[in-house]
């Protein structure tokens, strides 16, 4: 793969017949990956999410929406995965970490790899710039994250 990225083929075409690749050859059972995690970790987690109240909907949200332009939005939520459970409500709990995560990915151009695939594809036509993009960005994710933390109340 880094052998074609420096080749100069396009990056998605490369990272999409990769990607195929190992789905389809498998080599690696999921499970191996698994033992593999320090799970020592998750205690330091949980104790993060006591400290910062996470079982409130606007400091998950606030959470959420941070880390998710940092790492985008699906290692994001993997991240809040060992905590949801230990929350006060977690069904409550998982639809407010949906709502944000899914809504944080409006925030930058790094918030979702959607993004990344538009610009790329705008990019003939027209460039937009990371600042350009979150001028636009920072209001519609502060205010739809907003109600949507209303909302679920």
């Amino acid at each position: 793969m880094i052998v074609f990225f420096f080749a100069g083929w396009p990056v998605a075409k490369v990272a999409l017949v990769a990607g195929a690749l190992l789905l389809i050859t498998r080599r690696v059972r999921p499970e191996a990956i698994y033992r593999e995690i320090d799970w020592s970790l998750v205690p330091h987690i949980l104790a993060a999410a006591a400290h910062f109240h996470l079982e409130r909907g606007a400091v998950l949200s606030t959470c959420a929406v941070v880390l998710s332009n940092v790492v985008s939005n699906v290692p994001a939520v993997l991240v809040f995965k060992p905590v949801m459970a230990h929350l006060g409500a977690p069904r409550h709990a998982w639809l407010t970490l949906a709502m944000s995560s899914t809504l944080a990915g409006n925030l930058t151009v790094l918030g979702s790899v959607a993004n990344l695939i538009v610009l790329e594809r705008a990019r003939q036509e027209v460039n937009i710039s990371f600042w350009e993009y979150v001028k636009a960005g920072v209001p519609v994710t502060v205010l739809t994250v907003a109600i949507g933390v209303a909302l679920l109340g």
